[in-house]
């Protein structure tokens, strides 16, 4: 059984909702998996120790929220290579935030990816629920 470490950045609190369900896909698959919000993470020991990262935000302005990109400067020095990885997040017009966390993990952290970035416009619009718990899985 793995450990999945989902964390998020969320200003009206979709992506939030996006990361519990991915949190749930993981479990029914499961493993045990832990959601934080971007702002609990402090310093790269509170990203060590698990198998698995689901790193997501929402975008604002056609790019992510700075509390993201400042988590992911932590998470650069935590040792997470070959670690099983994804990104997501909601968005309202252009959706770049996902894309732009799921490449940094894949080519600065070097981690081995799900088959792309989730992205949704809500949880609730268009089997949402369902594609973010099989994203979780």
């Amino acid at each position: 059984m793995g450990n999945v470490l989902v964390v998020y950045a969320s200003r009206s609190g979709e992506t939030e909702k996006i990361a519990n369900l991915i949190a749930e896909g993981v479990r029914f698959s499961g493993n045990e998996a832990s959601v934080k919000n971007v702002n609990d993470i402090k310093k790269e020991s509170d990203l060590q120790g698990f198998d698995g990262y689901a790193f997501g935000s929402a975008t604002y302005h056609g790019d992510m929220l700075q509390g993201m990109k400042t988590m992911l400067f932590l998470a650069e020095k935590a040792g997470l290579q070959n670690k099983v990885g994804g990104g997501f997040g909601a968005f309202g017009w252009s959706g770049e935030a996902p894309d732009r966390i799921f490449h940094t993990m894949a080519n600065i952290f070097e981690m081995n990816m799900v088959s792309g970035p989730l992205r949704l416009k809500s949880s609730s619009l268009g089997g949402g629920i369902q594609m973010a718990q099989d994203y979780g899985k």
